[in-house]
Order: C-alpha cells, then structure tokens, then sequence
C-alpha cells in the first residue's frame, strides 16, 4: 500500500520514516507510543486476556483499550495507569541518558 503525503509517494514505513518529513521529536514522540502500546499488548497476551477481560478489570471501555491498541489514541495519564494496573505494570518516569 503506497502512502502519498504532498507530492510524495512512500511505498514503504521505512521510506517514510527515513524521509526528512518526519522531526526527530516526531520520531520520538511516535517510537514511544510504539513501545508503549507493545507492552501493553504484550502484558495483555501473556496474562491470557482478551481486550473485553482487560476492559473488565480496568473499568476502561474496550473500544477505548482496541483504539489504544492501534495507535489511534492518546491516552490521558490516569486511563493508561486504570488499564496497567491488573495487568502488573505502572508507569515510571526515568532519566534518558546516564547524566540527568
């Protein structure tokens, strides 16, 4: 599947990706939400529970969790800790670099 954005044609993520279209904050911003939402799932699955057992024990909709899943929402802070929660996890906030 191509991807025309202005007058470009990517016919591939990476071609995207490595264009210069995209900021570096950009790049962080979506590399974090990749890692993010892996883990979620990845915490999910290997407890065994389907997006509606998930829903269940958070009190967050399964909609919501399945958009989350899928990149097309931004969770506020207290939704994405209600869904860690009885999956084991927490947040942290962590230094980025060994001298901060």
């Amino acid at each position: 599947m191509a991807i025309k954005i202005g007058d470009t044609t990517y016919t591939t993520f990476e071609d995207l990706w490595n264009d210069s279209i995209l900021t570096p904050a950009e790049k962080a911003d979506i590399q974090l939400k990749v890692e993010v939402m892996g883990k979620l799932i990845e915490a999910r699955e290997s407890r065994g529970l389907t997006q509606q057992a998930l829903a269940e024990l958070s009190g967050v909709k399964q909609p919501f969790i399945a958009r989350l899943e899928k990149g097309d929402t931004d969770p506020q802070i207290t939704t994405l800790l209600k869904i860690l929660q009885p999956l084991g996890y927490t947040l942290a906030i962590v230094p980025t670099s060994p001298n901060h």
